[in-house]
């Protein structure tokens, strides 16, 4: 992406209130698709009192966008939201050290399935790092939760293990995972496969 267009994002994205054309821009899809889905109700909004001109508040958009699995991390400066669930405490803090001196990444972290599925709703993350044996649960179940909720069908998953099977590899991708890395691992590649993933260029 271009300087200037960047700037032109987060000038757009920092309004609280949308036309139909800013807000086709900023979900990529056509001005008509923005006013169809605002005269059928999917999107919400209003119309400027005495004329036919739709606006569209931000929190509005946002759920629109989330509800058809469109990324919003332009709405928080470019930032890409990572959440890392694994019950080893250095190599959650590997992480976390390693993100929070990224400023493109902003992390959290889980070490239970459940706090995952929690986490997850609450934090929306962009990929998770996902650990394979948890104390609760396996990846594979988690896998499994993610890819049954619509709204976070675009959310990427990295499992990341030191003892699985080729066999457990390809029930984790059968079960939503979209990539694995075995432990111990370099940290160069996981962050290539990241920087994949999320469409970013090299820092």
């Amino acid at each position: 992406m271009m300087m200037g267009e960047r700037s032109i994002n987060n000038t757009l994205t920092s309004k609280q209130v949308f036309t139909t054309g800013e807000a086709a821009e900023i979900c990529k899809i056509s001005q008509q698709t923005i006013i169809r889905c605002f005269d059928s109700g999917r999107l919400s909004g209003f119309r400027v009192p005495g004329s036919r001109f739709r606006r569209i508040p931000r929190e509005d958009l946002i759920r629109f966008m989330q509800n058809n699995n469109m990324t919003t991390t332009q709405f928080e400066g470019g930032v890409h939201k990572i959440l890392v669930v694994d019950d080893d405490p250095e190599i959650v803090n590997l992480f976390i050290n390693l993100f929070e001196n990224d400023d493109r990444f902003k992390v959290q972290a889980a070490t239970t399935g459940y706090d995952a599925g929690v986490m997850t709703e609450q934090f929306r993350p962009d990929l998770m790092i996902l650990d394979f044996m948890l104390p609760d649960i396996n990846g594979n179940v988690v896998c499994q939760t993610v890819r049954s909720k619509p709204h976070l069908a675009t959310m990427k998953i990295i499992v990341v293990s030191g003892v699985i099977k080729q066999d457990e590899i390809e029930n984790l991708i059968d079960s939503g995972a979209d990539d694995f890395i075995k432990k111990p691992f370099e940290i160069s590649n996981l962050m290539d496969r990241i920087e994949s993933f999320l469409h970013l260029e090299n820092a």
